[in-house]
C-alpha cells in the first residue's frame, strides 16, 4: 500500500550544468501534474510528463532549475539587437504608443535569439539521457517515500479494523437478551390491553416473525467478510485507495443496518463505536494511492 504524499530533491551536474530536481506529491482523485522547467529542457517536457505518469495518481509538482546561467557566457548579437530595437521603435511610432527608449531596450534584451550563445543551452542527446536518468531516479525516491508513508497508514488502518472486528464479536452476547426482552415487552402490551386466553402457539409465531425483522445475522456475516477483504486488499495491492474506499462504504452500510435493527442499548453502543473507528479509516483513505 502506498500513500499519495511524497517528496524528493536531488542535484546533478551534467557537463558543467548544475541542475536541481524537486518533486512533491499530494493527494488528488486523478493525476494532476505541474511541471516547471528551465529553457534547456522545454523541448523534452512531454517525455518528462510521461515519466511522471509512473506515480499513477495525485497532485504532482516537478520543478527543475538550472543554477548556472549559460547566458552569462553568451555574446550579444549587436546587429540583430539593433535591428529589433529599430523595428520596435518604428512600430510604436506608427501606433502612437508612448514607450520610453529604455523600455524598448529591455524588451529587446529579453529576447533569447539575440544571444549568440543561447543554442548552447539546449541539451545534447547524451546530456538528455543523463538528465532523464536523474529525473527517473528522483521519481524512484518519491515512490519510496510513498511506500514508507503507506506502511504508516497501514498500521493505523490495522488498529481501527481490529477494533471494529472486536466490537462485532461482542454483539452475540446481547442477542439472546433481545429475545427475552422482546417476549416480555409483548406480554406486557397484552397484559396492559387486558387480553385474555393468549394462544401460546400464535404468540410464538408472532414473536418469531417480529424477531426475524430484527435479525442481524446476515449483516454480521457480511461485515466480517468486508473486514477480511479490507485486510487482504491492504496487504497485497499497492494502488488500493479507491478499492478500500468502496469496501469501507460497504462496511458502513452493514454497520448502519445493524444499528437500525439493534433494538438494544448495548448493541447500539457497539454500533456507535464501530462507526467511530470506520470514520477514522475514511479520514485517511483519501491519502492512499
Amino acid at each position: 500500500m502506498k500513500s499519495m504524499t511524497g517528496f524528493a530533491k536531488r542535484q546533478c551536474n551534467i557537463n558543467g550544468r548544475t541542475l536541481s530536481i524537486e518533486i512533491k506529491t499530494l493527494n488528488s482523485k486523478q493525476i494532476d501534474a505541474i511541471v516547471k522547467l528551465p529553457q534547456s529542457l522545454k523541448e523534452h517536457e512531454l517525455e518528462i510528463r510521461s515519466f511522471i505518469n509512473r506515480l499513477e495518481r495525485g497532485k504532482i509538482e516537478l520543478v527543475i532549475t538550472e543554477e548556472s546561467d549559460n547566458r552569462s557566457e553568451s555574446s550579444l548579437n549587436v546587429d540583430l539587437a539593433t535591428n529589433r530595437y529599430n523595428e520596435l521603435k518604428k512600430l510604436t511610432a506608427t501606433l502612437g504608443c508612448d514607450v520610453t527608449d529604455s523600455s524598448l531596450l529591455s524588451m529587446v534584451m529579453q529576447q533569447p535569439e539575440i544571444w549568440d550563445g543561447d543554442e548552447e543551452s539546449v541539451l545534447s542527446d547524451e546530456e538528455w539521457q543523463s538528465m532523464a536518468s536523474e529525473i527517473n531516479a528522483t521519481i524512484d525516491v518519491v515512490d519510496s517515500t510513498r511506500k514508507h508513508e503507506g506502511e504508516i497508514l497501514k498500521m493505523d488502518f490495522v488498529k481501527h479494523i481490529d477494533l471494529i472486528e472486536k466490537y462485532l464479536k461482542e454483539i452475540p452476547q446481547y442477542e439472546q437478551e433481545r429475545i427475552v426482552t422482546a417476549k416480555e415487552r409483548i406480554r406486557t402490551y397484552l397484559a396492559d390491553a387486558a387480553v385474555k386466553n393468549v394462544d401460546e402457539n400464535r404468540f410464538e409465531q408472532e414473536l418469531i416473525y417480529y424477531l426475524e425483522k430484527l435479525d442481524i445475522t446476515e449483516e454480521k456475516v457480511r461485515l466480517a467478510k468486508h473486514i477480511d477483504y479490507f485486510r487482504d486488499v491492504m496487504e497485497h495491492e499497492e494502488s488500493s485507495g479507491k478499492k478500500l474506499g468502496f469496501i469501507a462504504q460497504e462496511m458502513g452500510r452493514e454497520i448502519n443496518t445493524t444499528g437500525s435493527k439493534a433494538n438494544h442499548v448495548e448493541i447500539q453502543r457497539i454500533v456507535v463505536a464501530m462507526k467511530d473507528e470506520l470514520e477514522k479509516i475514511k479520514e485517511q483513505l483519501g491519502n492512499v494511492l
